[in-house]
């Protein structure tokens, strides 16, 4: 089943925007293009849990992240959504192997460049999904 348009949807001049986060995501996870965290960052974990700056920090420092690209990680069902001047939603859906996870991201653009404010993964079941009916 094809991905509704309103998940996916992204203005045409936000075009460019969407590639560059594109290139981006998953955060943490691209080796090549590091994530810079703003200094208030913090994310909701696939478990619901609420992690920190801090603890990712820790985390990472403890156990270095994996490579997307060297684990065959595969995102899709790419949009891009401006939430003001500087600042974007990005969502997408991350396979890693058997795991499907849909992703939001809020995304900043500051003169030092692109900062990651904050982010959530939850965990799915299915590539399909729920739309409630327009008579719901």
């Amino acid at each position: 089943m094809p991905i509704p348009s309103a998940f996916t949807h992204t203005s045409a001049e936000l075009l460019p925007i969407l590639e560059e986060l594109i290139h981006r995501e998953p955060i943490f996870h691209r080796l090549s293009q590091p994530t810079t965290m703003g200094p208030t960052y913090w994310e909701v974990g696939a478990s619901g849990r609420r992690y920190s700056r801090e603890s990712i920090l820790q985390h990472f420092a403890e156990f270095p992240p994996v490579d997307a690209v060297q684990a065959g990680w595969q995102t899709s069902g790419h949009a891009v959504l401006r939430l003001g001047a500087d600042t974007y939603l990005f969502t997408y859906t991350l396979r890693q192997s058997e795991r499907l996870t849909r992703r939001a991201t809020i995304w900043q653009f500051t003169a030092s460049g692109w900062h990651v404010l904050f982010h959530q993964g939850t965990i799915v079941t299915t590539d399909e999904d729920d739309a409630m009916s327009a008579s719901s």
